[in-house]
């Protein structure tokens, strides 16, 4: 069978480009065998080490929102060129950390926090949550921010137990709590039967010992689709339920906010090291697959590009 012209495939390329930091000088091999780190995120226990550590001077841009789908398609353009035994090993290496940590990469680089009880994770959707448009009503979103709200506040019994009870009566109408003045959602793909998301809240700015609110973020993530289905923006009043009007932030709650706040942070640039260490393997790997000047597609005759 006569060789096939090279043609290189069209391929989607997320919407920031790799940092320069992450970048890969042209002739300078693609294998991580330098300076290494390791880029642990938020409490899953999962682990990878990649090469070029990233400057600590410099964040990193937030990743497209869709470049999970983006990197399965990039390596299926790979894989479909042809791949060698080598190849098909890194190919098989990216394909399993976006397919166990999909959650925590873009929960984390946006600095939401997983895990530990932290909002909802691993909810069944309900045939009955559908509306005649045959998604899942938009009401049926609050709900879901909702539910998550009060867990995030509630967990933080287990992480201050000191003041265990404290947090739980935020919840209550009896002392201080917690009221939603206003909710705003942003509803970004729809969810259908059957489906599982998970839903997480973090704070937008850090707490300061005069503010008598929260805004809070959140995000509604559907596992099929293995994107933000929806968001919402939460303003959340600091209410002194006996003298009947708004208060700060207690003192026991203000300390560990802002703990909270660092840990967002942290998890924020450790997921987008992480995310864009996974971009660059991907594009090494098109370099030594389609898009390598003497590439040749791989037509099951035996010979590979």
């Amino acid at each position: 069978m006569p060789t096939r012209p090279r043609i290189k495939p069209i391929v989607r390329i997320l919407s920031s480009p790799i940092p320069r930091q992450l970048r890969t000088p042209l002739g300078a091999s693609s294998h991580l065998s330098s300076g290494s780190y390791t880029c642990r995120i938020g409490p899953f226990p999962t682990s990878r080490t990649f090469s070029s550590e990233p400057s600590s001077e410099q964040a990193l841009p937030a990743p497209s929102g869709r470049w999970y789908a983006d990197l399965r398609a990039r390596l299926g353009k790979c894989i479909m060129f042809g791949c060698s035994q080598e190849q098909a090993r890194r190919a098989a290496g990216v394909l399993q950390v976006l397919g166990t940590e999909w959650r925590e990469l873009t929960a984390g680089s946006e600095g939401f926090l997983t895990g530990r009880r932290r909002g909802l994770e691993n909810q069944q959707v309900v045939w009955g949550e559908m509306d005649s448009f045959s998604h899942i009503n938009n009401t049926h979103y609050l709900r879901y921010a909702e539910s998550a709200r009060v867990n995030w506040t509630i967990h933080f019994a287990s992480v201050d137990p000191s003041h265990s009870t404290q947090w739980r009566e935020l919840m209550k109408p009896t002392g201080i709590g917690l009221i939603l003045k206003a909710i705003k959602a942003e509803y970004k793909l729809p969810m259908t039967y059957p489906d599982t998301f998970s839903a997480y809240h973090k704070l937008r700015t850090q707490p300061s010992a005069s503010d008598p609110a929260l805004i809070l973020d959140c995000i509604i993530l559907s596992h099929r689709h293995r994107r933000v289905a929806a968001r919402t923006e939460e303003d959340i009043v600091i209410y002194n339920y006996r003298a009947g009007h708004k208060t700060a932030i207690p003192t026991f709650a203000l300390e560990v906010f802002r703990d909270v706040w660092r840990q967002q942070e942290d998890v924020a640039k450790k997921a987008r090291a992480h995310i864009w260490q996974l971009v660059k393997e991907v594009e090494a790997l098109e370099k030594d697959t389609w898009n390598r000047e003497d590439a040749v597609e791989d037509l099951g005759s035996g010979k590979k590009g």
